[in-house]
């Protein structure tokens, strides 16, 4: 693959390379969007091809559980916008996970994750890890972080902006923590996406996405992807994808790359809503308090003002009780209660009892996962419309609560 400065793409704009990134008419038809190749197996040609072709000695495609022109493209396509040498895609966020800690992980080596991390990811380091020789750590923050690091660091994971209380950690300050014990940084950009923040930029090694999430953006297709150098992607291939066996298919890779042309639109959209969402819950009586880092007294505001173009698409919120939750979710009328963000349509759930559910009570709240914790994954609704309705969903919980 050539690299971004190879393609001059660094030239263009975020939303004409969105548009054109991974993107060619095909050769054979003509085609102007990028086809669906619902193929299994590629014809090589001679024996001495395939050969050369499964050595890895000449480029090609010869079985999609290891590369496919479709799936190819939307590599490229993230790779590019994440200004990085490589991508690899899999069949789920988890399955990008798995991969990259069977591939660079071995006995008698240490991760440190920044808490929190999305449950599933968490739940891997802390329940598989270990059955593989491979001891994990918990650090709070950026100092605690550098404590804990040591000569047998492998890994360091994070989120930017972490879930599901958008904490904002230095991605620099995190990188050179690493760099200094030798290890390598992972983040899971989902949240924001490459359109707000690419932390190849600040030093990061490994760039990974649920695509389920923002780069889709329709809620119709279940994927990953990690970003990085050509020789850890290289090895992630051969070893994580090879192995592992998570690949995704051809027709979600169409419709991730058919979502990542409108990314930077639907991204504005988002953050137009949250920011007014935040604003709006900030200071309600009913509401003991606001996580959105575009808020000027977020803890992490100006760290993500040098690292973010905007501020995200979620706002987190504590009513202070799980009953007040409850009652304020079941009063929303614009939100949907499910799962997973990033959709057009605004979505929200309780993270204590879904997404975070399996870490149990007393790692819930150390991290600040309380019971009264809503997340709002605010959609490209019109943010007059979806304000009043959380307003109006909270008067239900203030007429309940007593006194």
């Amino acid at each position: 693959m050539t690299s971004n400065s190879e393609r001059g793409a660094a030239a263009r704009a975020f939303r004409t390379r969105a548009v054109h990134a991974g993107h060619s008419p095909d050769p054979t038809t003509g085609a102007h969007v990028t086809p669906i190749y619902a193929t299994s197996t590629f014809a090589y040609g001679s024996a001495e091809r395939g050969q050369r072709l499964f050595a890895g000695e000449e480029s090609g495609y010869f079985y999609s559980r290891l590369t496919n022109p479709t799936v190819r493209a939307f590599e490229e396509k993230l790779a590019d916008l994440e200004g990085t040498e490589d991508a690899v895609a899999f069949a789920s966020g988890m399955g990008a996970v798995s991969a990259i800690a069977l591939t660079l992980l071995k006995p008698g080596d240490e991760v440190v994750f920044l808490a929190p991390l999305y449950g599933g990811t968490e739940g891997f380091l802390l329940e598989v890890a270990h059955k593989f020789g491979v001891t994990v750590h918990e650090a709070l923050d950026e100092t605690d972080l550098e404590a804990k690091v040591s000569a047998r660091t492998r890994l360091v994971w994070l989120e930017t902006p972490t879930n599901p209380r958008l904490g904002i950690l230095d991605l620099a300050r995190v990188a050179c923590a690493a760099q200094g014990v030798g290890a390598l940084t992972v983040v899971d950009n989902t949240f924001s996406t490459p359109y707000l923040t690419r932390p190849a930029e600040h030093g990061i090694d490994l760039v990974m996405h649920s695509a389920t999430k923002y780069l889709g953006g329709h809620g119709d297709a279940i994927g990953g992807i990690v970003a990085g150098s050509a020789e850890l992607l290289g090895e992630l291939r051969g070893l994580g994808l090879r192995h592992v066996g998570a690949s995704l298919g051809p027709f979600e890779a169409y419709l991730f790359l058919r979502g990542m042309k409108t990314l930077p639109l639907r991204m504005d959209a988002h953050c137009a809503g949250a920011q007014a969402l935040a604003e709006a819950l900030k200071g309600h009586p009913a509401v003991e308090a606001v996580y959105y880092p575009g808020l000027s007294d977020h803890p992490g505001h100006e760290v993500a003002r040098r690292q973010m173009r905007a501020f995200g698409g979620l706002v987190s919120l504590d009513l202070g009780t799980s009953e007040a939750a409850m009652s304020f979710l079941n009063s929303l009328k614009l939100f949907t209660q499910a799962v997973s963000l990033g959709d057009v349509e605004s979505l929200t759930c309780h993270p204590a009892s879904t997404t975070h559910a399996l870490l149990g009570e007393e790692t819930l709240l150390r991290q600040g996962v309380t019971p009264g914790l809503v997340r709002l994954s605010v959609g490209i609704e019109e943010p007059g419309d979806l304000v009043e309705d959380v307003l109006s969903a909270l008067e239900k919980v203030r007429i309940k609560q007593p006194g």
